[in-house]
């Protein structure tokens, strides 16, 4: 049976599956990353658990995987496949899709984790149907994805869909990339936390503790909760001018307050909009696995390209 192997790096862990050509998924592993041995174990735990995907696709379908895709963190150089920077496994210019094709002989695609997320809730999940659509994952930061037509804009030089440095306060909170004021200061899942932390004095309390307390009623908990979807409402609507998606997804860790946050989130940006169309607010569908199902996307993607090259004279 055709299939390609599917791997989703993170900070903590790996999740892989092997996929089949219609997106199925024919088998799930899950591996941590092994970060506190350093980068160099990390790329090397990764080089030998895609190895053992590839042998045991050879062992249960008879054939091994004809191509491999692979979601990592950071900044990514997909063009080249070099995985730029990602602060938490200590990467820098790592060039990861030539050590795993090298590994595993077979052509390998490499992409963003977010954006690789972005592109399965766009073609499978959430915005399945959607010819233009934005995700935008609410986590420690916040990132997005551009889609369009099916597949998600990596940009110029692989920044596409940084909507989390957009500058909603100016003046505002340092961030860590040099400006001040961005997006992800305020409305991140981390932001949330630290502003809830603030409020009550408790320092090991979260945005989740925040969301339940904004459900019961508490008057600080409203405070900071509507202060975080202000920014967000101001910095997407910025988005929303510029890239007029036909459907705007939410995950992340924040969207998991469900209608705690969609429902002022979409009344915030209603009273933004002027001559902006705003389109349908939802809810990512795919979970922790878009950014596993996304990776095997861009492995059958590469085979496509690459048959439709052999072909044409």
């Amino acid at each position: 049976m055709r299939h390609v192997i599917a791997l989703d790096v993170g900070g903590t862990g790996m999740k892989a599956a092997l996929a089949g050509p219609e997106g199925a998924v024919l088998h799930r592993a899950r591996r941590a990353t092994g970060r506190e041995q350093g980068p160099e174990a990390v790329v090397a735990g990764i080089l030998d658990f895609a190895a053992e995907l590839r042998a045991y696709g050879a062992e249960h379908f008879g054939t091994p995987a004809e191509a491999a895709g692979v979601a990592v963190p950071g900044i990514v150089d997909e063009a080249r496949g070099i995985a730029v920077y990602a602060a938490n496994l200590g990467w820098r210019d790592v060039p990861l899709r030539e050590l795993l094709a090298e590994r595993l002989g077979v052509p390998v695609t490499l992409g963003h984790d977010v954006r690789t997320g972005g592109l399965a809730e766009g073609r499978v999940g959430a915005g399945r149907g959607a010819d233009r659509f934005l995700f935008v994952a609410l986590g420690t930061g916040i990132a997005g994805a551009i889609g369009v037509d099916g597949r998600v804009e990596a940009g110029a030089h692989g920044f596409a869909g940084e909507i989390g440095h957009i500058v909603v306060r100016p003046g505002g909170a340092a961030c860590p990339c040099g400006q001040r004021g961005c997006l992800e200061r305020f409305a991140s899942a981390a932001a949330v936390s630290e502003a809830w932390a603030t409020a009550t004095g408790v320092p090991d309390t979260d945005a989740a503790d925040c969301a339940k307390a904004v459900d019961s009623g508490d008057p600080k908990a409203r405070a900071v909760w509507q202060e975080a979807v202000d920014a967000l409402a101001d910095g997407l609507v910025t988005a929303l001018t510029l890239l007029d998606p036909r459907t705007l997804i939410i995950g992340g860790g924040l969207a998991e307050a469900g209608e705690t946050l969609f429902t002022p989130l979409r009344e915030a940006i209603r009273s933004r909009v002027t001559f902006q169309k705003q389109p349908p607010i939802v809810p990512a569908a795919l979970g922790d696995a878009a950014g596993c199902l996304g990776a095997g996307l861009l492995a059958w993607d590469l085979l496509d390209r690459t048959d439709r090259m052999e072909v044409t004279p």
